[in-house]
């Protein structure tokens, strides 16, 4: 039985093919389809890694806090 994280990543890396198959249809977006989809194989990583984790807070001049 998958746990709710084991799951999500699922979901995760299922939009990150969705788009990375639209970008190989449309090579005008293609290049921004590929990033779309690294976000979300970076993200189901997270939760694959650390489901409790926290992102840094993130100040206005675009620094992150720890």
């Amino acid at each position: 039985m998958s746990t709710n994280a084991q799951l999500a990543a699922q979901l995760l890396r299922d939009a990150g093919s969705f788009f990375r198959d639209v970008g190989q249809q449309n090579p005008e977006i293609s290049e921004q389809m590929n990033d779309n989809a690294q976000v979300y194989d970076q993200v189901a990583q997270m939760v694959e890694t650390d489901p409790n984790g926290q992102l840094p807070v993130q100040e206005e001049g675009g620094e992150a806090q720890q």
